[in-house]
């Protein structure tokens, strides 16, 4: 019988598996990270990390706390913190190869359905400097531009928060993400902490400046103004971009990685080698030593985030849609197509480069071109149906950014706009569960309903406000550029 991954069992790992980097027994607790999924793990946890060991710093160990789900929690608790990240590539004759460390960064971990007061404590201690935060798209829990205030979840968190500060004693589960911070942040206040840091490492547009004005949205709406001047004057929402591929672990992973270590982990998350993080510098106060680990920091990270929406993510999303229709299961099937590569190629070309502008030291056709070799990686196995979902979350920022900028330069955006429509034939398909295609939107109810007026598919969809703006859809050249290309691509 394997013995389960844990402190005590550390000693017995395999000589081939790398170890943590620092003993986490000697780990003091300063950062907190809420949405604690595959991504974190396998990305900002590793940059703390090694941090901490480049820096010869120990505290910055991390709290870690769930989302809606103790899974994680239920994975990484018996385990000490402890889990692997087995990162999968290629070498140089095109052969599969794995190397796994074990990751020690993760010192406590809570699910807010039942230990909310204990990340509320973590958030207002002293010793916590830096928030991070990766809880998707989806769970900042927008509202078109805003704070998406009649969210049960948010709603909830007001009225928490709104009781606290009338000095009314609760002890109330955290309902959304945003409440959860700004629950502590206004405990932090009433406790006079130190200043701290807030890092969002989500893919969206400016995602510092969106998280500080939903903070204060929500500050707003509890009636908690006195907390709202304490974080304008104590807490910095630096922006932030992130790159790691993170498919889904699977149980064939987790018997490659049984068999490296020599034990078994229920916390096992899959990587590409490639990682990449690039942070603002506006720090409210201490923080880990991320660039001696190889995070870059900057004064402006718009033209490091824009070129990765637009053309690592945005052609992820393409290759997503048009492969799940055209039946490829992975991306890198996906990529490997010749026409669909030629398609993605192009849209990246002819669309998406003309409105960037490089950041510092990249050149865009290089960046281009590592992008799609990562992609053919097949040993991620990451599937189209897993980088399909929450596209009404996605498509904002992925490719409608380009489009509405080619339009602004008096272009058509015609392979953007055919990505568009890749989105709006796979929710057709998806609707209808051809194929064993599956619809997972947040908006799924309202696609469905609009997809199943197959004859006016596109213009049903163009007309869903929570995803077209009313001057894109309406744009002659954009809207006939969707439909023709709807059209073609239904047949």
């Amino acid at each position: 019988m394997t013995h389960r991954l844990s402190l005590s069992t550390l000693p017995h790992l395999a000589e081939n598996v790398q170890r943590p980097a620092v003993d986490p027994r000697d780990l003091g607790t300063g950062l907190v990270h809420l949405g604690v999924g595959a991504f974190h793990r396998a990305h900002q946890a590793v940059y703390t990390e090694d941090a901490m060991a480049a820096g010869g710093e120990t505290r910055w160990g991390i709290h870690a706390v769930t989302q809606r789900s103790p899974r994680v929690a239920e994975q990484l608790a018996p385990q000490d913190g402890l889990y692997g990240v087995l990162t999968k590539g290629l070498d140089d004759a095109g052969s599969p190869t794995a190397q796994l460390r074990i990751v020690g960064a993760v010192r406590e971990i809570s699910f807010p359905g039942e230990q909310t007061a204990a990340v509320l404590s973590r958030l207002a201690h002293p010793a916590t400097h830096v928030v991070t935060l990766t809880v998707t798209e989806k769970g900042y829990r927008r509202s078109g531009t805003g704070l998406d205030l009649d969210d049960d979840g948010v709603r909830a968190d007001v009225a928490a928060l709104a009781d606290e500060l009338g000095g009314r004693a609760v002890d109330r589960a955290a309902g959304s993400p945003i409440g959860m911070l700004a629950r502590g942040l206004a405990r932090r206040a009433r406790q006079d902490a130190t200043p701290i840091t807030v890092v969002t490492c989500d893919n969206i547009v400016h995602n510092g400046a969106m998280l500080t004005g939903l903070v204060q949205e929500f500050l707003a709406a509890a009636g908690a103004d006195d907390v709202a001047d304490w974080v304008h004057d104590h807490v910095t929402f630096p922006s932030t971009m992130v790159d790691r591929i993170v498919p889904a672990t699977t149980d064939a992973d987790r018997a490659e990685a049984e068999a490296l270590a020599g034990l078994t982990d229920a916390g096992l998350v899959v990587a590409e080698p490639f990682r990449q993080w690039v942070i603002e510098d506006a720090f409210a106060g201490p923080r880990p030593a991320w660039e001696r680990a190889g995070a870059t920091l900057t004064s402006d990270v718009a033209p490091f985030e824009d070129a990765k929406l637009r053309i690592l993510n945005g052609s992820h999303s393409y290759l997503a849609y048009r492969g799940a229709v055209l039946g490829h299961r992975t991306i890198a099937e996906a990529v490997t197509d010749p026409v669909l590569g030629e398609e993605v190629r192009a849209f990246i070309d002819e669309d998406v480069i003309p409105t960037l502008t490089p950041p510092p030291g990249v050149d865009l056709a290089d960046y281009r071109d590592s992008v799609l070799g990562r992609f053919e990686n097949p040993a991620l196995g990451h599937t189209t149906i897993q980088v399909a979902m929450d596209g009404s979350q996605k498509l904002p920022v992925r490719l409608l950014g380009t489009a509405r900028d080619r339009l602004a330069q008096a272009a058509v955006p015609h392979r953007a706009a055919r990505a568009v429509a890749a989105w709006m034939v796979f929710v057709a398909r998806a609707a209808e569960g051809r194929n064993g295609l599956e619809l997972d939107d947040p908006l799924a109810p309202t696609l469905a309903e609009a997809a199943a007026d197959g004859g006016r598919l596109g213009e049903r969809l163009l007309g869903i406000r929570e995803i077209f703006p009313a001057e894109l859809a309406e744009d002659d050249r954009f809207r006939s550029a969707v439909l023709t290309q709807v059209t073609e691509l239904s047949d």
